[in-house]
């Protein structure tokens, strides 16, 4: 029997699970780490946390499923997109990673823009200049820590700091290298034009590879650190979102996935490149060689949950401890009393700002018809719709661009509730089904991968097509949905409403 591995490294944790050949799950740890903004609207991390949490989480498996190293056929990485690494030229951390929701580029991204030319940009890297995207943040670092910027030898993205320690390769893949503003991604090479006029030196970045390539092997020093038999090959992986896509099925035209993690993700699969001429959403690389997507990311999504249990639900924590469940269980009970529309009450999911489809960095979270009426399962319910409206305006770009499912994959978080589950269907007006296997999402992903990686499989789909099956769907209720529509509508009347009056509060 061969064995799969999957390393996700998330924004709030590593997950690690290792799979046999049928996709079955046989292991799975996860090993947490904190988030620290130093700044309002910035927001970083240590990627030796992430280091840590990898040969955690890695070692976790091994020793709860019993399998040898030698049995592990392949690793593939999965990680959250664009955040900058800055090594040296001995590979030593230079500075904490600033991630994929931090905001502080605005300057930079306006820079990109004018060097560039904003609908030449969007040409070749099929995105605009956006705040979470690496390009700014390596400019950033530039303008505001020139002398650590002078001692950077590579640049690198969260997960491909986990393939340098793995491998010593200094490496990425298509799929993640889409997000950097910096990829010619319809011909899935650094765009020279992109690094000549912004005057990046293409020798820091890693070399470029397709998501099922072989990019190195375990060293020895790594074999020590995690367990891993030294040699076992190491797969491209993949962006958090396309490693996803593969974990979830969605590697053929006219399939999507939803995603509620920290951040709220639409991904269509497409086999021809299509780009918003507006940039409203992404078109990337997809893990699939040879194949495209359209995705779109908003930064607060089970954030906003997570945000407000965290402040507001202590009463629920304390419960949810008492009676062993989770504490989401409990909100989401406060929520299914409250009405369609939360009594009236509307909230705006942008506690980083926004990407898709505003583009505003600083745009800022909101509640809005907040009465003396209102209880705490209002509160939530309106978090959860507002969540739910942001997805659906991203889903009507697509619609837009003609790569829309008629059915949608979930995932994430917010995947696993059923009462979320339902929301989307009706808010979203399609079919919302989840995978028997969706709990691993993007570690599925990346060790399916590595299998392709490594001959266990001939390609991706191929691969899907024997691991992935539907488990639960659920259709959108006629009723329910036209009684969402008025208050979507309304939703997204809002955010031009308050754009200035966001700018001012920013500006202050």
């Amino acid at each position: 029997m061969a064995y799969l591995m999957g390393v996700d490294l998330g924004t709030s944790g590593t997950k690690t699970a290792l799979f046999d050949e049928t996709g079955r799950t046989v292991a799975s740890c996860t090993a947490d780490y904190p988030l620290d903004q130093p700044h309002n609207g910035w927001a970083e991390q240590d990627p030796e946390a992430w280091w840590r949490a990898a040969c955690e989480t890695i070692r976790g498996v091994l020793d709860q499923s019993g399998v040898s190293p030698n049995e592990v056929k392949g690793v593939g990485l999965s990680g959250q997109m664009h955040g900058l690494v800055m090594l040296d030229g001995e590979g030593r951390v230079l500075r904490p990673s600033i991630l994929w929701c931090d905001g502080r580029t605005g300057r930079e991204c306006q820079e990109i823009t004018e060097l560039v030319g904003k609908e030449r940009l969007i040409q070749l890297t099929a995105n605009p200049a956006l705040t979470g995207f690496t390009a700014g943040k390596i400019l950033w670092v530039r303008r505001h820590e020139p002398e650590l910027y002078a001692k950077c030898r590579h640049i690198l993205l969260p997960k491909d700091y986990l393939r340098y320690k793995l491998t010593g390769e200094f490496a990425t893949e298509v799929s993640d290298a889409s997000g950097m503003n910096l990829l010619d991604v319809a011909h899935r090479c650094w765009s020279r034009e992109v690094l000549d006029k912004l005057e990046i030196d293409p020798a820091l970045l890693g070399k470029l590879y397709e998501s099922t390539d072989l990019t190195g092997t375990v060293t020895a020093a790594a074999s020590a650190a995690t367990g891993l038999a030294p040699g076992t090959p190491v797969a491209g992986g993949a962006g958090d979102n396309a490693a996803a896509a593969v974990g979830t099925g969605v590697v053929r035209s006219g399939r999507a996935f939803v995603t509620l993690g920290t951040s709220g993700v639409v991904f269509a699969h497409a086999d021809q490149v299509s780009i918003d001429p507006g940039g409203r959403v992404h078109t990337f690389c997809a893990a699939v060689p040879g194949a495209w997507t359209v995705m779109s990311c908003t930064l607060a999504a089970g954030l906003s949950l997570q945000w407000f249990r965290n402040q507001f639900c202590a009463e629920e924590r304390r419960q949810a401890e008492a009676e062993g469940v989770d504490p989401y269980d409990i909100m989401t009970r406060e929520a299914s009393q409250s009405p369609i529309g939360a009594n009236r009450l509307l909230y705006l999911p942008y506690l980083m700002g926004e990407r898709s489809p505003l583009l505003d960095e600083k745009a800022r979270g909101a509640f809005i018809g907040l009465s003396a009426m209102h209880g705490r399962g209002d509160l939530i319910r309106a978090v959860m719709e507002g969540v739910s409206y942001s997805q659906r305006q991203c889903l009507d770009i697509l619609r837009e661009m003609g790569v829309a499912p008629d059915h949608i994959m979930a995932c994430g978080g917010g995947g696993r509730s059923p009462f979320w589950r339902q929301m989307l269907a009706d808010v979203l007006d399609c079919t919302v089904q989840t995978a028997k296997a969706s709990q691993e999402g993007p570690a599925l992903g990346a060790a399916i991968l590595a299998g392709v990686c490594a001959g266990v499989y001939p390609d991706v789909p191929t691969a899907c097509d024997a691991i992935i099956h539907p488990d639960q769907s659920c259709a959108p209720n006629d009723g329910d949905s036209t009684r969402y529509e008025p208050f979507y509508r309304l939703y997204t009347e809002v955010y031009p409403a308050l754009k200035d009056s966001f700018s001012k509060l920013y500006n202050l």
